[in-house]
């Protein structure tokens, strides 16, 4: 495989006008929002308090569970298996997983505030790929409650996929941009 598949897939994906106007418009509402939040709010989703970005720490909680919930749901099981056991162990693993996601996303978008250039167009992707797990997951959980199990679990799995699609950008924040490494505004960026 190509040693740098990954930024040609990156870059494909990115570098559109169309992504970099979503990305300057979602920018200027995130701004705007933050703008009446509490310095101590914003500063506490950058991680500041910590002295480390707080998204890299959060995105554990939902990927973890939505991936115990995809293996509880699709993994085959063993023949003694309680299959209403696994059900409900696989309904609280996407459930916190899901509750993990609401400050996984905050924190991710408040970071991406700060971003620009390609940086910027690739968070925006990456955000919204997990936004839509998010979303998925969530009415997953509430069709899961309401009996329709088949379809809870392929609205939760396609989240997943999206999730760990989102992941593969995530990645390429951090080691190809360098973001969350003190690279934002005011540090130079790719």
């Amino acid at each position: 495989m190509d040693a740098h598949f990954d930024d040609h897939l990156e870059d494909a994906l990115s570098e559109h006008r169309a992504v970099e106007n979503l990305a300057q418009s979602l920018q200027t509402l995130i701004k705007s929002g933050e703008a009446v939040l509490p310095p101590v709010v914003v500063s506490a989703l950058h991680g500041e308090l910590l002295g480390h970005p707080l998204h890299p720490i959060l995105v554990h909680l939902p990927l973890g569970g939505w991936m115990i919930a995809g293996w509880l749901d699709f993994a085959p099981q063993p023949k003694n298996a309680d299959p209403e056991g696994t059900a409900r162990a696989a309904d609280l693993a996407l459930t916190l997983g899901t509750l993990g996601a609401v400050g996984t996303l905050a924190s991710g978008w408040t970071d991406w505030s700060t971003t620009r250039a390609q940086a910027r167009r690739t968070a925006v992707i990456h955000g919204l790929l997990n936004e839509t797990a998010f979303i998925l997951s969530g009415t997953s959980i509430l069709l899961r409650r309401r009996g329709h199990r088949r379809l809870g679990k392929a609205l939760s799995g396609t989240g997943l996929v999206l999730a760990l699609a989102g992941g593969f950008l995530g990645d390429q924040l951090v080691y190809r941009h360098g973001l969350g490494v003190y690279q934002t505004m005011a540090r130079p960026q790719s």
